[in-house]
């Protein structure tokens, strides 16, 4: 209790600093001994966390410092995580004590501490754990068939390209990049030495935004004539991850970070992409917090049939949505992006579905693509494509809204 207020303490301090541009963390070294000094002690623990299993039963691990009963590895490919943090910490490494296709084989960390806590933790051998600087040796592991990259969105493209290097499969966090020639760059590794690349696109996977998925694309409802996707949450607080303003680290604010749930989600309601742009930025009135990031920042989906999706994200409100209107009917998820407690409902009714532990089906689905040496269904290419369109509403936006015709 004592370090979480510290370290709560630390988080605010950081928030209400004068207006200054954070210095870009010249190296990753530099970068996790910041993290590191940032988070002091707290580091060396894993939180307790809240598991969602496939059947919608909830199970809370209380005391993180037991390990855990020894997972059957048997017919399952061996992924390592790169980068422990909240994500790995409180959603990955607890989906991979449930996944049939896959387990968790590997870490990858600059913090010994923390390595030290997962091997107990999750029965990882010393060969299985690796640092920034020996990662390239993984390329003799037989144990490592696959490798998550959960850094920093700055960070996607250098730990992407060596893991192909490796000759490992590759699953790389949302957003792909920070820019279109390193998302390019990504893919071209992969292809070259062999090896298949997929996003951490997990709304693909789990029942309701796969209902969306049927509703616009079978025309359900008839033909979609409109599109509501909003995403935001407020992190005045300080409860957002100090790197994500940062935009030397984050590629961008809420739209790369959040908004590009709402590309997603526009698209997958109709089956394809859309062939223009339009975007603003929003007020800023948390100067002291966005200075080096958008605060808010809306945007128009054109398509080619016709439909206009619009959209929403920012780091100042809360917004969870994903809506369409057709020309017999609606449907609406909110909350449409959360890992859980989502809902939905039609002109017909409630939508009566499971909510499940979205990254267990993602990665068990990723795994046994990657088993067939097949593209995933949220492959790499998808990743190059949001790139481009997320750098399309970002150049209409510093444009005044300036229509930006797509060639994807």
């Amino acid at each position: 209790m004592v370090l979480a207020i510290i370290h709560f303490i630390l988080t605010m301090l950081n928030f209400i600093q004068p207006p200054m541009k954070m210095k870009p963390f010249n190296s990753r070294r530099n970068f996790l001994k910041n993290i590191t000094l940032t988070v002091g002690a707290s580091a060396i623990t894993l939180p307790a966390f809240n598991s969602i299993t496939t059947t919608g039963k909830i199970i809370r691990q209380e005391d993180e410092s037991l390990p855990l009963p020894p997972v059957n590895k048997q017919g399952k490919m061996g992924l390592a995580l790169v980068g422990l943090g909240q994500y790995s910490t409180h959603q990955l490494a607890p989906a991979l004590q449930e996944t049939n296709n896959v387990y968790l084989a590997g870490i990858v960390t600059g913090t010994p501490s923390k390595a030290e806590a997962w091997k107990k933790r999750y029965s990882i051998p010393q060969s299985n754990i690796y640092n920034y600087e020996n990662f390239d040796d993984i390329i003799n592991n037989k144990d490592i068939d696959i490798v998550y990259v959960v850094l920093p969105n700055s960070m996607h493209a250098e730990y992407v390209i060596r893991a192909a290097k490796a000759k490992k499969h590759v699953i790389c966090e949302k957003p792909m990049a920070t820019t279109v020639q390193d998302a390019q760059n990504m893919l071209d590794a992969c292809r070259e030495n062999g090896v298949q690349l997929a996003i951490g696109y997990r709304l693909h996977f789990e029942p309701f935004n796969k209902r969306v998925m049927e509703l616009g694309q079978q025309e359900i409802y008839g033909k979609v004539k409109t599109i509501k996707a909003y995403d935001s949450s407020d992190s005045t607080n300080g409860s957002v991850d100090k790197w994500r303003l940062d935009r030397e680290l984050a590629g961008g604010g809420p739209l790369i970070d959040l908004g590009i749930y709402c590309v997603q989600g526009a698209i997958y309601t109709l089956g394809r992409p859309p062939v223009a742009v339009s975007a603003q930025f929003g007020p800023v009135t948390k100067p002291l917090v966005f200075h080096d990031v958008e605060q808010s920042i809306s945007w128009k989906m054109f398509f080619d049939n016709g439909t206009i999706a619009e959209c929403e994200s920012s780091y100042a409100e809360n917004k969870n949505e994903l809506s369409a209107t057709a020309e017999k009917g609606w449907w609406k998820l909110s909350p449409a992006y959360a890992y859980e407690g989502k809902k939905g409902e039609t002109s017909d009714g409630k939508m009566k579905l499971p909510n499940i532990y979205e990254q267990v089906a993602q990665m068990d689905a990723q795994a046994a693509s990657f088993k067939k040496n097949e593209k995933s269904v949220v492959s790499g290419e998808m990743g190059l494509r949001d790139m481009k369109i997320l750098m399309a509403i970002y150049e209409s936006a510093k444009a005044g809204g300036k229509k930006v015709q797509l060639s994807l």
